[in-house]
């Protein structure tokens, strides 16, 4: 089944992006979409605004905050094996 129709918004910043999911009511996050899109395809959820944040840079990688390991919400399980 096809989805319903929606807005497809591809942020580049954590500020568009949280801009973006500001905008409205029913607005949904896209983070990979293994989940979500099947989801979408049966019309289980049909949000009027998607936003996609895999490619927004700041939510990737691995680093150091004080004592403390940050792992970015988009970053993969190769990415986390390969960081020093």
């Amino acid at each position: 089944m096809i989805p319903s129709a929606f807005e497809y918004v591809r942020p580049s910043t954590v500020d568009e992006a949280l801009a973006a999911l500001a905008s409205g009511e029913d607005v949904k996050v896209l983070a990979g979409g293994q989940s979500f899109i099947p989801v979408m395809r049966l019309r289980l959820a049909a949000p009027e605004t998607v936003v996609d944040i895999g490619r927004v840079p700041e939510l990737r990688g691995v680093r150091e905050d004080g004592d403390a390991i940050v792992i970015g919400a988009m970053t993969t399980h190769d990415e986390v094996l390969k960081d020093p």
